[in-house]
């Protein structure tokens, strides 16, 4: 994380935390849909998707997980491209809760979160790529 370090230090620590964040929220989520510890996540699905689906809900949630998995991942290894995958993931999300009157709070926090995945992906966007570091290199 040397490419961070000529930053302010409150910017730079708001950087490691939403870097943190959007790795491990997406990943601990995308496990539980198979194990189910955290809650029900079949019970967040609008019925209007459901019903829609070629799938049972639960089999259609464990998809989701491995999408999950997949976007912290890539948060991990490209935060820029990242952090906009799991914002645009969350207006899926909140699109679906939405359908939801009982879930609207959580569609809320939601937005909240893919706010804070697109400053992520903008936050990103301003450090050096991997190959404009190795030119600024002597040779």
């Amino acid at each position: 994380m040397q490419e961070i370090d000529s930053r302010p230090r409150g910017e730079r620590d708001a950087y490691k935390l939403l870097y943190a964040a959007f790795i491990a929220a997406p990943i601990v989520a995308g496990i539980d849909k198979f194990t189910d510890k955290l809650g029900n996540w079949d019970r967040y699905l609008s019925d209007d998707v459901a019903a829609r689906l070629p799938t049972d809900r639960h089999t259609f949630m464990q998809g989701v997980g491995l999408i999950e998995i997949a976007a912290g991942l890539l948060v991990a290894a490209k935060p820029k491209w990242g952090g906009y995958l799991v914002g645009a993931w969350l207006l899926g999300i909140i699109a679906n809760l939405w359908a939801k009157p009982d879930y609207r709070d959580i569609a809320l926090r939601d937005f909240g979160l893919a706010l804070g995945a697109v400053a992520l992906a903008r936050m990103a966007t301003d450090l050096p790529s991997n190959r404009q570091r190795r030119a600024e290199l002597p040779a």
